[in-house]
């Protein structure tokens, strides 16, 4: 089965024609599937931290503590930095 022909286009890019900061995201976990972590990492340098991030979240859903809380936006910061770095080498380092 070919995963590629049924991921979503980026909205952000059809409309406005330049990438977003999720860009790449979809393709970077379908390469984590299989297997190939280093080329995931290529393709979208937060995606560790995105998952790290969606897993602390459903945690926090679950177990609403202050330090749930601390770590969801330990993580989020986290996350919008690797997001932020990844996009500027991305487009303007390379």
């Amino acid at each position: 089965m070919i995963l590629e022909k049924y991921m979503l286009p980026c909205l952000f890019k059809t409309v406005f024609g330049i990438d977003c900061l999720g860009c790449g995201f979809q393709r970077s976990v379908f390469l984590l599937f299989q297997g190939d972590f280093l080329a995931a990492f290529k393709m979208y340098p937060a995606v560790y931290t995105t998952l790290l991030f969606f897993g602390i979240g459903v945690l926090y859903y679950f177990n609403k503590s202050k330090n749930n809380k601390k770590a969801l936006l330990a993580a989020a910061f986290l996350n919008v930095f690797f997001m932020l770095g990844g996009y500027y080498f991305k487009h303007f380092y390379v």
